[in-house]
C-alpha cells in the first residue's frame, strides 16, 4: 500500500524558514513525478513546486519561485520543500503528492497524482 506521509509544517513569522519532509512507502517512485501542492481556506489547490526524479526537472509557479526548492533524496524516497521569506499568504496546508509515469503529462494537472499525503499546516504570521 502507498503512503505519503508529510511533516515538518508548523506556526513561523514572516521571513523565516520551513522545511517539509514527504516520506514515501510501498513502491519505488524513482520514476514518478513528485509535487508539493498547497490549499488555503476558500481557494483551489494550487502547484508550488513539482520534481520529475527522472532527469530532475523542477517547476515553480512564480508566487514562489526564489524562495521555495524541491529536493529528493531517492535512496530514502522523501521529497523535501524547503521555503525560505516564508510571508502570510503562504499560510496553508501543504500537500505532497507522487504520480505514476505518463506520457507527455507535465505532471502540472491534479488528475496526474494518484497518491496523496494527509497534509501538514503552515502557517505564517506577521
Amino acid at each position: 500500500q502507498v503512503q505519503l506521509v508529510e511533516s515538518g509544517g508548523g506556526l513561523v513569522q514572516a521571513g523565516g524558514s520551513l522545511r517539509l519532509s514527504c516520506a514515501a512507502s510501498g513502491r519505488a517512485f524513482s520514476r514518478y513525478a513528485m509535487a508539493w501542492l498547497r490549499q488555503a481556506p476558500g481557494k483551489e489547490r494550487e502547484f508550488v513546486a513539482r520534481l520529475r526524479w527522472s532527469g530532475g526537472s523542477t517547476y515553480y509557479p512564480e508566487s514562489v519561485k526564489g524562495r521555495f526548492t524541491i529536493s529528493g533524496d531517492n535512496a530514502k524516497n522523501t521529497v523535501y520543500l524547503q521555503m525560505n521569506s516564508l510571508k502570510p499568504e503562504d499560510t496553508a496546508v501543504y500537500y505532497c503528492a507522487a504520480a505514476p509515469p505518463r506520457p507527455y503529462s507535465d505532471y502540472l494537472s491534479l488528475t496526474a497524482y494518484d497518491y496523496w499525503g494527509q497534509g501538514t499546516q503552515v502557517t505564517v504570521s506577521l
